[in-house]
């Protein structure tokens, strides 16, 4: 048994939706259009906020995880990797390649959890964003060079991604 200790009203209450928020965010149980970005930066590190929320993207082979233990850009461990915002399963491992680029390429989505629309973020070079189609995160892009059976190569920022090991 532990006991928590307050200077205020207030600081229970913050306490609480924290805890509160953190529970709705792993269980789904949220409509993900209300989080504020102040809520997401209370789940997530300053480079997972960044990268999923901001539309960033990691420095290419460097890889991403908590302690920097995973790069997954190379793992090969089984699994299924699953949005870091919301926990929604995004790829199997199965329909992981080595694309080259440094960043962990896949060649199919699970079903219809990734969505993806038209980038016009850099001049001349439209590209197509994919989204995690729970919570709008922003994964990576996806290009028409991928391997069969698909042609597609799902090109992800490993912050945006977290392993479940089989």
């Amino acid at each position: 048994m532990f006991f928590l200790y307050f200077n205020a009203p207030n600081d229970l209450i913050c306490f609480t939706n924290q805890i509160y928020l953190l529970l709705v965010l792993e269980t789904g149980d949220v409509n993900y259009a209300s989080v504020s970005d102040e809520e997401w930066k209370k789940k997530l590190t300053a480079e997972e906020f960044y990268i999923t929320r901001q539309k960033g993207t990691e420095r290419a082979f460097t890889g991403y995880d908590l302690f920097n233990v995973l790069e997954y850009w190379n793992t090969k461990t089984p699994g299924t990797y699953h949005c870091i915002c919301c926990n929604t399963p995004l790829f199997e491992s199965s329909t992981k390649f080595d694309s080259g680029t440094g960043w962990p390429s896949y060649y199919q989505p699970i079903g219809n959890n990734v969505k993806s629309k038209l980038d016009l973020s850099i001049i001349f070079m439209p590209r197509q964003e994919v989204l995690c189609a729970a919570c709008d995160a922003h994964l990576g892009h996806v290009f028409d060079d991928g391997p069969p059976p698909t042609g597609k190569r799902y090109c992800i920022n490993s912050a945006s991604l977290k392993l479940k090991p089989k």
